[in-house]
């Protein structure tokens, strides 16, 4: 293919509730969609950044100019580049995996519509379903928390992940557990909201026979991750430190990880947390598929993703109405007995609403290849 344009739109999209996490709370969803028009077609993908540079270093206010002034100049206009070459273009450029990995999901996007292929297929999916989890906010009180996940059980998500943070952690779950009972699959994300030093407080987890500790520490303590997993009987999963298949490597021959959550956003695309779900299958590691809030768009790719054969674990694959009251395509996927259905069409497995995304649009951007 041959990539004639790159648009960039910033939007802003209402959640249908305010999402606290410990780095902040999220009362719309703030992040870049990317569009691709190439001499076969065009693509969608998503940057999956949020508002402050809190989760990553990378916020939603740098993509545009990081993408506008370093990466689109790599890819306009070259001749031949399919999904595969987007990383390797954009390698000498540090960082910024998030406005990569929507990059190449547009590209990706764009591709496989040309030859009529659908992602499934591409990553060799078999399965036709993902199970559903729910990723809870911080809540202000217990009974509060208590009352939003017996709504998301009632729901049929199969599996409950609780935010935790320092103050907000021990007390809460226990009070997730006497209310539901043991049989609840159920873990905690941190947010890297930890010290070293709290390796006592998160023992106490224990007691709560949970799936997992997801990202207790700052991103780069994995040598913290080892003393925690020799302290603790719960398995302690990497999100914000598993930035790559190296990393990923690395934690796996320090004996850093028990459990991999793999978003492609994070490790600089779809392609690269395909790498590393084989990596993780051939060493006995489990993975699932984390969430960030994504739209529609993003969301599709992550139910392909998730239908993969090493994801083991539910991961934060619920319906678009879990965050939205609308979303910005025209087939948004929903949660059916717990479960949402693996795209199939070709593409990223999604079509764009063109008037639902211009409704939220609040900056848009088109970059051109060079004339002649």
């Amino acid at each position: 293919m041959r990539i004639e344009a790159i648009e960039l739109r910033r939007v802003d999209i209402p959640l249908v509730t305010p999402f606290r996490t410990s780095f902040g709370t999220q009362d719309t969803r703030d992040c870049v969609l990317v569009r691709v028009v190439t001499d076969v077609g065009e693509g969608w993908g998503e940057c999956v950044t949020m508002p402050w540079p809190l989760y990553s270093a990378e916020s939603s206010d740098v993509v545009i100019p990081i993408v506008a002034a370093h990466m689109a100049p790599r890819l306009l206009g070259v001749d031949g580049i399919g999904p595969r070459d987007v990383a390797r273009l954009l390698a000498p450029i540090r960082g910024h995996r998030m406005a990569k990995a929507g990059l190449e999901a547009a590209v990706l996007d764009a591709w496989l519509r040309a030859a009529g292929q659908s992602f499934a297929s591409f990553l060799g999916v078999t399965a036709t379903r993902v199970p559903c989890g729910v990723s809870v906010g911080i809540h202000d009180s217990t009974e509060a928390l208590v009352e939003t996940v017996g709504g998301y059980l009632d729901e049929g998500y199969v599996r409950i992940k609780l935010k935790i943070e320092p103050g907000n952690d021990v007390e809460a779950v226990a009070a997730v557990r006497r209310a539901f009972g043991e049989d609840v699959p159920l873990q905690v994300d941190a947010n890297a909201a930890y010290e070293p030093g709290d390796i006592p407080l998160l023992r106490q987890l224990d007691a709560f026979g949970l799936l997992l500790i997801e990202q207790p520490f700052d991103e780069e303590r994995l040598l913290a991750n080892v003393d925690l997993r020799a302290a603790i009987d719960t398995p302690v999963c990497l999100d914000e430190s598993a930035i790559s298949a190296q990393v990923v490597t690395d934690a796996i021959r320090l004996g850093a990880v028990d459990i991999v959550n793999i978003k492609a956003g994070r490790v600089g695309g779809y392609l690269e947390a395909a790498r590393i779900h084989d990596l993780c299958v051939a060493h006995g590691v489990p993975v699932w598929c984390g969430g960030m809030v994504e739209t529609g768009i993003g969301r599709a790719a992550n139910a392909v993703l998730a239908g993969m054969a090493g994801f083991s674990l539910p991961g934060d694959n619920s319906g678009f109405d879990r965050f939205y009251a609308t979303d910005i395509v025209a087939d948004p996927l929903r949660m059916v007995d717990g479960h949402l259905r693996v795209p199939t069409t070709p593409g990223m497995g999604f079509e764009v609403d063109p008037e639902a995304i211009e409704a939220v649009t609040v900056e848009r951007v088109l970059l051109e290849a060079p004339s002649g």
